[in-house]
């Protein structure tokens, strides 16, 4: 059975990461066509635009016009399944990681909420996410963009905050990216697909093609074009511990959501605003100092302040046992934890020698970042991670 689930994680991350490298480069492929569309002098009604590009030893001519009606082609491409597909796998992988077993969902440390209620609360936020977006926009105040837009940033920040103190780092911000890449497919769903079925029923049927189907559906894909970049680092943000762990993180996680959406604006108007690198170029230097800045800021009182060589010198037989309580479920050669079955990123601790090799990284999982446990599955106290803060900090010695 543990072999199974293994099998269906990778499945599942490997079905996940194709989908959505092709949904994102479908939409951003067409988000590039749109902004480099050439409409010759002559054109006839109906024509907005071609462009002729080079690739794979031959040339491409791309049109974009208004079908005259009963033109429908006997061929038509949808792109629609990458997200769908992209979606599905993701809250399954959802489900099978954080759901299923328990350890990861809730830090004891940070939440007294059980796995259960982590569960509500990760499928009330995916689910009523959406929903009061999508009646935002759907509202009277959708023709006050700016104003809807503002909503939905202080209504983020909020999510942010709430994930970060209910559920584990690492899930909070996986959380957040199941909540926008809800929104994202639901926009496909519910918007952008139904109004291009419209655009063909109209064409087959002969009928006027309703502009105002078209520009809806191009405003919810622009809403998808901001969040794309957002998402994709939280999508890889389990690897890097330092943001998600951090005592900072949901200002980590809301300065590189907003990064990373500036960044596609300028990358968006750079066809028509000349200065835009200049904006580009702020947007990444200030996110990144940001962050930079967040990830060293010392923790609070507690161990940071006891992180050195002064006190009780540390005993190494007491900081083995703490790693044999604490670490070597995981961290072995032979693992006994229900979810690792091989020791993460080949990490063992099963030997003095081995705890004295990977001390610089159990100072920076367990001392600073207080990432280790994951979520703190073996409850390790305060009171053990300063005395291995001492050992490290004293030497690292084996006697």
């Amino acid at each position: 059975m543990d072999h199974l689930k293994e099998l269906l994680d990778l499945a599942l991350r490997w079905l996940h990461l194709i989908a959505g490298i092709m949904w994102v480069g479908n939409s951003m492929l067409f988000n590039w066509l749109d902004r480099n569309l050439i409409k010759p002098s002559d054109a006839k009604p109906g024509f907005e635009g071609e462009i002729w590009m080079v690739h794979s030893g031959g040339f491409y001519q791309v049109e974009k016009k208004q079908l005259e009606p009963h033109q429908m082609p006997s061929v038509l491409h949808w792109f629609k399944w990458q997200s769908y597909i992209t979606w599905m796998s993701g809250i399954s992988l959802l489900a099978l990681v954080y759901y299923a077993s328990e350890g990861f969902l809730v830090d004891p440390s940070v939440s007294k909420l059980t796995h259960a209620q982590g569960m509500m609360v990760g499928a009330s936020v995916m689910v009523g996410g959406f929903v009061t977006y999508d009646l935002l926009w759907r509202s009277p105040l959708a023709k006050l963009p700016k104003v809807v837009t503002t909503i939905c940033f202080l209504l983020l920040a909020g999510v942010i905050v709430l994930l970060t103190q209910l559920l584990s780092g690492r899930a909070a911000y996986i959380h957040l990216g199941a909540m926008l890449g809800t929104l994202m497919s639901g926009n496909v769903f519910f918007h952008i697909i139904p109004s291009q079925n419209e655009l063909v029923r109209a064409t087959r049927e002969g009928r006027p093609q309703e502009g105002s189907l078209g520009l809806h559906a191009k405003q919810r894909s622009i809403h998808n074009n901001y969040m794309t970049f957002p998402v994709l680092f939280i999508m890889i943000s389990n690897h890097f511990p330092s943001t998600y762990g951090n005592q900072y993180n949901y200002l980590i996680l809301a300065i590189i959501a907003i990064t990373g959406a500036t960044i596609r604006h300028f990358m968006n108007i750079r066809f028509w605003f000349r200065q835009w690198l200049i904006g580009f170029i702020a947007a990444v230097v200030i996110g990144s100092v940001g962050v930079f800045v967040l990830v060293n800021v010392k923790p609070k009182g507690g161990i940071a302040a006891s992180s050195n060589n002064d006190g009780p010198l540390a005993n190494f037989k007491t900081v083995q046992t703490i790693v044999r309580d604490r670490c070597v479920q995981c961290h072995s050669a032979t693992p006994t934890d229900e979810v690792w079955k091989a020791a993460p990123v080949g990490v063992m601790l099963d030997s003095p020698e081995q705890i004295k090799q990977h001390a610089e990284r159990i100072k920076a999982r367990v001392v600073v970042g207080k990432t280790m446990p994951l979520a703190n599955k073996t409850h390790m106290t305060d009171e053990e991670r300063e005395l291995m803060s001492r050992w490290i900090y004293q030497g690292a010695k084996l006697k």
